[in-house]
């Protein structure tokens, strides 16, 4: 698989890989994202924003991605969002639920919510990816899909996420789904790889708005 890798600044980029291709761009200059979209098959983005005042660029970037994506054929996209967005909302435990989506988080996850409008809009092959509280821990392979409702402080490791998308775009059993998961807490001691058939059937959201069945763990 070759991926090119659209960064801002190509020399925070550590990772050498003959398979890969780092291209300088930014989501607030669309005219970087249309000139990187051709040529390629799928679009994973894990794009975040730290401002704690009112922001669009969430959503502002969907927008430019998904037309640019649409207007050169390009059909999959899965995007990185968070636990806690639509129709998860106060499933990231009370520390998040009271404390830090209220008072310091709220302009970032109302732009989230319309980012995920956005994308959900669209007739492209989208699956929406709901982390629970992102670590900087190491890849467990231990998350479970669905996983996330019930627990205080529900986490996974960034890795994590990142083996789930790419295994998703592989292996596409989400399309059209919101997603969400985190760490199994009962497994995580364990270490034991979760593969697609030992994984829980997962809680997803379809375009609609319904949910599946599934079991949260």
């Amino acid at each position: 698989m070759d991926v090119s890798a659209f960064v801002r600044n190509p020399g925070k980029m550590t990772v050498v890989h003959a398979r890969l291709r780092v291209v300088q761009g930014d989501v607030q200059r669309p005219e970087s994202i249309r000139a990187a979209i051709p040529g390629h098959d799928a679009v994973l983005s894990a794009l975040g924003v730290r401002s704690l005042s009112p922001t669009s660029l969430l959503s502002d970037a969907a927008r430019e991605i998904v037309g640019a994506m649409q207007e050169h054929g390009v059909r999959r996209i899965i995007w990185e969002s968070s636990l806690g967005v639509g129709e998860t909302r106060g499933q990231l435990g009370p520390l998040y639920n009271w404390l830090l989506i209220p008072l310091l988080l709220r302009h970032a996850f109302a732009d989230k919510e319309r980012q995920e409008a956005i994308i959900r809009a669209t007739s492209l092959e989208w699956t929406i990816v709901q982390p629970a509280a992102l670590t900087n821990g190491p890849r467990t392979g231990t998350y479970r899909v669905g996983a996330c409702a019930g627990r205080f402080f529900p986490t996974v490791s960034r890795a994590d996420v990142a083996h789930f998308m790419i295994e998703e775009l592989e292996n596409p059993r989400h399309v059209r789904q919101v997603v969400l998961f985190a760490i199994d807490v009962d497994r995580r001691h364990a270490r034991i790889p979760v593969g697609p058939r030992d994984r829980l059937e997962p809680l997803g959201i379809k375009a609609d708005g319904r949910q599946r069945g599934g079991d949260r763990g």
